[in-house]
């Protein structure tokens, strides 16, 4: 008997265990400037953010070591010099550690009708600037810039990053274009795939409604954005994607995306529809499979198991529009908490932002 009491309370142990909620903690702080793009290392959990150009400006792209943050790769790189974009960030969106060496720094500033924004009168009549920029995470140096040949670059809007190492393609997303835009890393080239596709396009009339408010701009336009979040597995072999406005997560075999001989009906075929995720911002996928997301109307951060079925990592005030994520080696989600709806834009011109901005981090199951 007493061994069957004494099992009985470690089976009851462990399964309490599991229950329990995992904790937020935070990572760094930032004042004013907003984070975006996270990427960590997976062989050192090494931390980086990058902030888009916007006033207060400091830098584009650091390294956070013991909650500092140090100007990534350089300062020279993170000095705004518009007439000198070989050698300068201009706007940072996205990052990605490619568990290879390197560090991939997509800086993308959309043409104004491009924008997931909408209309911006201060770039109205500029084309989009677009590079991809390979770091060696060894020597601190850059390696290589992308400038994407063939990317229409008055209509496109690239949004986030995934570099499949075995095929030397990088997988973007393109809210403006409603597409995937498959760039090939030995020549610079890109197909632009999936275009216009159920899985890609925003749901007609999708508004957000963060907290009870509907997340409306001071024109009167209703956020929307089309593919946005995207994610790859450690393996390189599926890759994951959808719309802001879209309940569906989707994915896709990178064989089939690597598929130049595909036509665009056959493609679309092989699109997978995963579950019903409702609205999220950004996307990550651990070594076991699952697939994190950030969900703004609960402030929580939850996944989708191999098996499909969706649980809740972790539910906390201070989860406020989690924009971007990295996983490291010590089992630990990191992610950015931009609070884009709380913005000025987005309140009637009101500030609501609970200052400083923060990267929180968060034990993975």
């Amino acid at each position: 008997m007493k061994k069957i009491l004494a099992l009985t309370f470690i089976i009851t142990s462990v399964l309490h265990a599991q229950k329990k909620p995992a904790e937020l903690i935070e990572v760094a702080h930032f004042g004013e400037n907003q984070p975006i793009g996270v990427a960590v290392d997976y062989a050192t959990s090494h931390l980086f953010v990058s902030f888009p150009h916007n006033e207060p400006f400091l830098f584009a792209l650091v390294d956070v070591v013991k909650g500092q943050r140090r100007p990534y790769p350089d300062a020279e790189w993170n000095k705004y010099v518009p007439g000198d974009l070989d050698n300068h960030f201009y706007n940072v969106q996205d990052l990605y550690a490619d568990g290879r060496g390197s560090l991939w720094v997509l800086d993308s500033k959309p043409a104004a009708s491009a924008s997931v924004f909408g209309k911006d009168a201060t770039n109205e009549k500029e084309e989009g600037k677009f590079k991809l920029v390979k770091i060696s995470l060894k020597t601190n140096k850059v390696e290589r810039i992308y400038k994407f040949e063939g990317l229409p670059k008055d209509k496109s809007g690239l949004n986030d990053v995934r570099i499949d190492t075995d095929k030397n393609l990088a997988y973007l997303s393109d809210p403006a274009l409603k597409a995937i835009v498959v760039l090939d890393l030995k020549t610079d080239k890109v197909r632009i795939v999936l275009e216009g596709d159920v899985s890609t396009t925003a749901d007609k009339g999708y508004v957000l409604n963060i907290g009870g408010t509907d997340m409306i701009d001071n024109e009167g336009r209703p956020f929307s954005s089309n593919v946005n979040g995207i994610a790859l597995t450690k393996d390189n072999q599926w890759f994951y994607y959808k719309p802001i406005n879209k309940d569906k997560l989707y994915r896709i075999a990178t064989k089939d995306l690597a598929d130049k001989k595909l036509k665009p009906a056959e493609l679309s075929a092989k699109v997978e529809a995963v579950a019903d995720t409702g609205a999220t911002h950004g996307l990550e996928v651990d070594a076991k499979g699952n697939v994190y997301f950030g969900h703004s109307q609960s402030q929580s951060i939850k996944y989708v198991s191999p098996d499909r079925k969706i649980y809740t990592l972790v539910t906390d005030s201070r989860i406020v529009w989690p924009d971007s994520f990295g996983i490291g080696n010590d089992g630990f989600l990191y992610f950015s908490a931009a609070q884009l709806n709380r913005t000025p834009k987005y309140n009637k011109g009101k500030n609501k932002v609970n200052y400083p901005f923060r990267v929180y981090k968060v034990k993975t199951p």
